[in-house]
């Protein structure tokens, strides 16, 4: 090979990569960059943003307890998200894993469906059964005597993390059935034949194939719902606010954009720290399963 021809062998994984990691570092890393920067400028309601290197938004944040309990909110709706759609998910896709080929279909596109309808659409929804005394639900519950007041659905974390769940709840389901792909029937068939109960084959046979499914899916959902925005913003309105609430409130309505930034940044950093340690626990805790 010549040397021209060798060149142009190395040459050419950059030049086939240059497109993607431009539109990589001008979409999302400068963006990124510049919004970790704003987060240390200064704000005033008559003077605007001032680009001064200060830590004023990051002691507000540190010190008022306000910013705490609204991160611990948005991370307690995520976790109980993440239980909820890993014990309805799991079932569901061990369920459709065993399903004939006909109805696996139908199945599986049952349950892709909801991801081809806004995230929008599908949390309002919630709202038109449970909202209130006009909500369609409550309004047939009542009527029929079986309540006196409305179910307590809207402006409630308990509200916010089922419409939660049912939005994430594909993602689970996804992850798991995806696993199951690689367990063997016959070997739940051989347990049985040796006497194994349907505990005992769902503890040591299914849910150690399962698990990496599991866990995946749980990173998945977990990461989706605490930086969710458009279900706890028509779920929570302006009383319960979350860390991407908060945020576009910082931005948009009071416009203090540089407090708004340092929310949204310690949202990101918390979450890659807390995604990727999970991860390596995981991984070290389930080493054989991953293999």
């Amino acid at each position: 090979m010549s040397m021209a021809a060798e060149e142009r062998s190395v040459r050419a994984p950059w030049a086939l990569t240059a497109p993607a990691l431009m539109l990589f570092v001008g979409v999302l890393l400068i963006p990124l960059v510049m919004t970790v920067m704003l987060s240390f400028h200064d704000w005033g309601q008559y003077k605007g943003i001032e680009p001064v290197f200060i830590l004023k938004n990051w002691h507000e944040i540190a010190t008022d307890p306000y910013y705490a309990e609204m991160f611990w909110r948005t991370f307690r709706i995520a976790i109980l998200t993440t239980v909820l759609t890993a014990l309805l998910g799991a079932p569901e896709a061990y369920i459709l894993n065993r399903m004939s080929g006909r109805w696996k279909s139908f199945f599986l596109l049952v349950i892709l469906g909801p991801l081809l309808i806004s995230v929008v659409a599908r949390t309002l929804g919630w709202a038109l059964l449970f909202g209130g005394n006009n909500g369609l639900v409550n309004k047939l519950l009542m009527s029929l005597g079986v309540m006196r007041s409305p179910i307590p659905f809207m402006f409630t974390e308990t509200g916010m993390v089922i419409a939660l769940a049912h939005v994430m709840m594909p993602f689970m389901v996804l992850s798991v059935w995806a696993a199951l792909q690689r367990l063997d029937p016959q070997i739940e068939n051989a347990a049985m034949s040796l006497g194994a109960g349907p505990v005992t084959i769902i503890r040591r046979i299914i849910m150690p194939q399962i698990m990496p499914g599991v866990l995946s899916g749980a990173i998945i959902v977990f990461s989706l719902s605490a930086s969710a925005f458009a279900t706890p913003a028509i779920i929570g309105g302006r009383r319960l606010k979350v860390a991407a609430t908060l945020a576009y409130d910082e931005f948009l309505n009071t416009l203090n954009w540089p407090l708004g930034a340092a929310v949204a940044t310690l949202l990101l950093v918390a979450l890659v720290l807390i995604v990727v340690g999970s991860n390596a626990l995981i991984e070290r805790r389930y080493a054989e399963v991953f293999r």
